[in-house]
């Protein structure tokens, strides 16, 4: 059975968050990484939507959300996951997130252990001071300087090119329509730089997958660390698994279905 996909609109008392919906149940809320939208889960969608009620959330100032007036942070990304929660009534949900949307998904679950009730981090990094200054004047992986006569798209998704699966030109595709829907598609990474996540993590108790893809550079050779910074989590490698969840998008759903239906270790 095909699940479908709604999309539509939260009002806040700031803006409005763009979202798309499959199922019904239990909530289960997917933040997605910089620079892209819920079209990231475009394919997860109806297959977490069979047991749940699945809600895709486009970050403020990508996709179809308004920017925050708070401006590009990890806190106040946070911040705009728990007013779609209050707008839309939802007392507590699983929290699901790749790369970035990981780091938001840190943040919620910190500010608000209540409201989270399983949490799910895919590709997460962990990013310290150690690695904040790792990362000083390093170049930004989407950050381009806009040309007049368009040379600067060509740079981006050359940029990207080599993180993606060949043979797969739709899912760059993708990443550029997102990529060109943002004022500056670097922001979010700006963001995760910024956060002293260090001081966020100590305070995760709900149960815990970290899950690694074998072919993401960035990430995966953190997957170890991160998890032993979480009392009891959990991890999984996706054998195969890129930056581009939609790559695999089929088994990330089985193994997130899979955490969140079964029974996860009770809090610690």
């Amino acid at each position: 059975m095909t699940v479908p996909v709604r999309r539509d609109y939260v009002d806040t008392s700031w803006g409005q968050l763009h979202i798309a919906t499959a199922g019904s149940g239990e909530p289960v809320v997917l933040l997605h990484q910089t620079p892209r939208s819920w079209d990231e889960y475009r394919e997860v969608l109806p297959m977490l939507g069979r047991r749940f009620r699945a809600i895709a959330v486009d970050t403020p100032g990508m996709g179809a959300s308004d920017v925050s007036p708070l401006g590009h942070s990890v806190v106040a990304y946070a911040g705009a996951v728990l007013d779609m929660l209050d707008a839309l009534g939802i007392g507590s949900c699983h929290l699901v997130g790749h790369h970035t949307g990981g780091v938001i998904a840190v943040e919620v679950a910190a500010r608000a252990p209540g409201r989270v009730d399983r949490l799910v981090l895919s590709s997460t990094p962990y990013v310290d001071e150690a690695a904040r200054a790792d990362r000083a004047g390093r170049r930004g992986i989407d950050e381009v300087e806009p040309r007049p006569d368009g040379t600067h798209l060509t740079e981006l998704w050359q940029r990207r090119r080599r993180y993606y699966p060949p043979g797969e030109p739709e899912l760059l595709a993708r990443y550029l329509r997102d990529a060109l829907a943002t004022e500056d598609p670097e922001e979010g990474h700006r963001a995760v730089e910024r956060y002293r996540m260090e001081d966020r993590i100590g305070s995760i108790r709900q149960p815990t997958l970290c899950v690694g893809h074998d072919a993401d550079p960035f990430a995966f050779p953190g997957l170890s660390r991160l998890a032993e910074l979480i009392p009891g989590a959990r991890t999984e490698v996706i054998a195969g698994g890129a930056i581009p969840l939609e790559h695999t998008a089929g088994e990330f759903s089985r193994v997130v279905l899979a955490f969140l239906s079964a029974g996860a270790p009770a809090r610690p």
